[in-house]
């Protein structure tokens, strides 16, 4: 069996238990519920009162709902300013020194997209935690519902503009050799046949499929073994290719490919943050169905 080659990004359930008292280390519960609506898209619920009536000892709380997305776009989860961005994760007790682990009760894409941005702004002593919420309860490991308060720590963004990509960096890929374009949503959204849609159904043309989802085992959220993730991706081409860039819906889903991509080490990576959320509503941008 072949390791990641950039273990440092996940720890176990064992490793973080045994941390849990450790002032340097920061655990954050990143939760996100996502209710699919009749008209397309999805409406989002913060997991903030999931968290409040139990978690990981000790964790706070990462609020993507309200302080870690852009504010001023009318689309959900955009990267925020960098200045928003530190402000909320010096709150949170994030700074030099500090190991974060991320983790989530939903197959790890909510803390895999805020792993993401913390690398996009520069820091890179992240890590998800492996099957997250549903992992470490299966295990039957202590829970709290304590207020998770940390004391602030001063959080210096150092913004890295390649690994979130735009509109252009997308169709500049389209039909491009040197680009490999991912879409992490499920084979159905990717084929255009079922599920939820964001306006015109079907994928950008020319990507490939490796959904999120398929990323971990079922019952335990824990994500695949290297040499099963090597395999997905390897089919797809991204592990040839010069650079790939991910996408799903809203940029969720696609950190979770992205986060496995850079586990397995590979690099130019990034991230299409407005997804199909704005490529699928411009009828001038290329689409197939099939």
């Amino acid at each position: 069996m072949t390791d990641f080659a950039r273990p440092q990004y996940l720890v176990e359930t064992d490793w973080l238990a045994q941390h849990l008292e450790d002032p340097n280390v920061r655990v954050l519960e990143c939760t996100v519920y996502l209710h699919p609506k009749p008209e397309g898209g999805f409406r989002a619920e913060s997991g903030r009162a999931k968290w409040a009536e139990s978690h990981v000892p000790g964790a706070g709380f990462a609020d993507l709902t309200q302080e870690l997305s852009d504010r001023t776009s009318p689309l959900l989860y955009m990267v925020p300013p960098a200045a928003q961005f530190a402000e909320a994760m010096g709150r949170y007790g994030v700074g030099d020194g500090v190991r974060v682990i991320l983790y989530d009760r939903n197959v790890n894409m909510w803390a895999a997209r805020v792993w993401w941005m913390l690398r996009a702004f520069g820091y890179d002593n992240a890590a998800v935690l492996n099957g997250g919420w549903k992992k470490w309860t299966l295990e039957g490991r202590p829970v709290a519902a304590d207020d998770g308060v940390r004391p602030p720590r001063r959080f210096v963004a150092q913004p890295r503009p390649d690994l979130i990509a735009d509109k252009q960096a997308v169709l500049a890929g389209v039909g491009s050799r040197a680009t490999c374009l991912i879409n992490a949503l499920t084979e159905e959204q990717h084929r255009g046949i079922g599920g939820v849609t964001y306006g015109r159904p079907g994928r950008i043309t020319g990507s490939r499929n490796v959904a999120a989802r398929d990323l971990v085992d079922p019952k335990t959220h824990a994500y695949l073994s290297a040499d099963e993730l090597r395999a997905k991706f390897a089919a797809s081409g991204a592990l040839e290719a010069g650079r790939v860039i991910t996408y799903c819906g809203g940029g969720i889903a696609a950190s979770s490919d992205a986060f496995v991509l850079t586990l397995l080490g590979k690099d130019d990576v990034a991230v299409y943050d407005a997804s199909l959320s704005e490529w699928a509503a411009d009828p001038a941008l290329p689409m197939e169905r099939g």
